[in-house]
């Protein structure tokens, strides 16, 4: 009875250990570029969002010639004012 309980947690171990991805949409942008990768052997494919686009044509000519899309990004809340390019500081001597 002992083995049949063992061999379901360690089955239940492995799909928990697996790979736990992060937040992949970036709220602060309205439009995501869903980047294609090739599985080489074994899977390992890498597939990532880039969430920096203002603009669907942006977006598209970034991704023109690539194994990507653009979609509007479901997490952007549309409420919100624009982003602001964040000015950097230079050091005063």
């Amino acid at each position: 009875m002992r083995l049949p309980i063992l061999t379901l947690t360690a089955i239940a171990a492995l799909f928990v250990a697996a790979d736990a991805s992060a937040q992949t949409y970036d709220p602060n942008y309205p439009v995501c570029m869903h980047v294609y990768t090739p599985g080489g052997f074994g899977g390992g494919g890498g597939d990532y969002f880039d969430c920096s686009f203002t603009s669907l044509p942006q977006c598209r000519a970034t991704a023109s010639g690539r194994s990507a899309s653009c979609d509007v990004n479901p997490y952007y809340r549309f409420d919100q004012p624009p982003q602001q390019p964040r000015r950097r500081h230079k050091k005063q001597h």
